[in-house]
């Protein structure tokens, strides 16, 4: 009858994704490359040579960051951040293909998403409350539990039995809102973003034209993104809802806004296009937003490959943060014993020392004596509070961390940072491109030559 055929009319017509599935490989039947050989390999090295100088200087206490097996084997995890309403669960959606089915993550024009959703495999569709998840230790999301139950409320799990959650996890988080005080959301909002983004390989900051100013909760956000702006993609979506002129305007001012937050020397790449699956509106650049689209879906990519490399880079990154946190602490404790005399009061020269380190050159010590960078060198103040939990008594010194059968603790995990790691970094890297070889058989040492001199 003549209404439905209006009815079909106004129903907007959906994206074709076969760019999707190509580019992502989603229907290649290749065997999965087997990564377990290496993650037992990772495992061992972590748990003989770093886990032991981690508990006995206590480093979770510094840094409240443990790595816990689950997190050691877990998938890559891309992480979507952003202004409320920007898109960010209809972006999850579109490349998951959810919509229109029972599991597709609510979206609408006011703030909808309250919580933080993990979105991963499973054999079929099913939801899991944060207090289960946190409760299976098997999965790399157990730590979370330090942050609270009003949290694990906000915490949501839903598996999805899809191709590309075999190779990858998203976590959607609530969106930004500027006027909202932290306290009003019961549970210590930036600490769990700082978590996920400690733990995520590729962030996606989202942006729609509506929403580029730039307040408190946002300009926060990237002070906790220092450090990981190699991970950072912008996002400005919806961009197919503006004419040309506007949307190089719109495309202007983002990075205008962001400017003081990211200081990079190069500005993070920015992707403009419109994520979801009804076609782009007729008039605007389709071209230019397809391409936009494929260059994102290979950076996504791109992490799915490199996902062992960045997990090796990662445990030795922890490995080099605790050795530096083990020296220092083993410095104190030196110092602590040089100034102590039979009528000492031990607390009173303690806190001399904990309120000036620099005059006990504790910190500069360590950058003269071992090969550390002053960039990796922890603040000072966290060490009033780690020292203000933690007696200094309680510590021992480095020499005497070792054991006739075990070896050294310290020796252990320069080991597995100078060797053990890069060799299995090398071990991965021959497996997956022949044609880039070791330095042993090629002898990258050699000097480079000069490409101006004249022969």
């Amino acid at each position: 009858s003549p209404p439905e055929e209006v009815e079909d009319a106004s129903e907007p017509t959906k994206r074709d994704r076969s760019h999707l599935e190509n580019t992502l490989k989603l229907n290649e039947e290749k065997p999965a490359d087997d990564v377990s050989g290496v993650l037992q390999r990772l495992r061992k090295i972590y748990h003989s040579s770093i886990k032991p100088l981690e508990h006995s200087y206590r480093y979770n206490e510094l840094r409240q960051h443990e790595i816990t097996d689950g997190e050691i084997t877990s998938k890559p995890m891309v992480l979507f951040l952003g202004p409320w309403s920007v898109g960010k669960s209809s972006m999850i959606n579109y490349l998951l293909g959810l919509d229109n089915t029972p599991y597709q993550l609510y979206t609408g024009a006011e703030p909808t998403t309250s919580e933080f959703t993990v979105i991963m495999h499973g054999p079929k569709l099913k939801t899991i409350e944060g207090i289960v998840m946190a409760a299976d230790s098997t999965r790399s999301f157990s730590p979370l539990e330090k942050f609270g139950q009003n949290f694990l409320e906000k915490l949501i799990g839903i598996e999805v039995p899809h191709k590309l959650l075999e190779r990858v996890t998203f976590v959607d988080t609530p969106g930004i809102i500027e006027n909202r005080k932290q306290q009003e959301r019961g549970y210590p909002f930036n600490d769990v973003c700082q978590w996920f983004i400690d733990r995520a390989d590729l962030i996606f900051v989202v942006f729609d034209p509506t929403k580029l100013d730039v307040g408190l909760e946002l300009e926060m956000l990237f002070r906790q993104l220092k450090g990981r702006e190699s991970q950072i993609r912008i996002i400005l979506n919806k961009a197919d809802s503006l004419a040309t002129q506007e949307l190089m305007r719109v495309y202007g001012a983002l990075f205008w806004s962001l400017a003081p937050l990211i200081n990079v020397t190069e500005p993070p790449r920015v992707y403009v296009s419109s994520f979801w699956p009804h076609d782009y509106n007729p008039e605007t650049h389709r071209d230019l937003f397809l391409k936009e689209e494929i260059s994102l879906l290979e950076d996504l990519n791109q992490v799915i490959e490199n996902r062992m490399e960045n997990k090796i880079a990662f445990i030795r990154q922890h490995a080099i943060r605790v050795r530096i946190h083990a020296l220092l602490v083993d410095r104190y404790l030196q110092t602590y014993k040089d100034k102590m005399t039979f009528f000492s009061d031990g607390e009173l020269v303690f806190r001399d020392i904990v309120e000036d380190p620099d005059r006990f050159f504790i910190f500069k010590s360590i950058l003269a004596k071992t090969n550390v960078s002053k960039f990796d060198l922890p603040n000072r103040e966290a060490y009033k509070d780690f020292f203000g939990i933690n007696p200094i008594t309680s510590f021992k010194l480095l020499s005497q961390q070792c054991s006739y059968m075990g070896g050294c603790f310290l020796e252990k995990i320069e080991k597995a940072i100078t060797r053990e790691l890069p060799d299995l970094l090398g071990s991965i890297g021959l497996g997956k491109k022949p044609n880039v070889l070791s330095c042993d058989i090629t002898g990258c040492g050699e000097t480079p030559k000069n490409r101006y001199r004249k022969p």
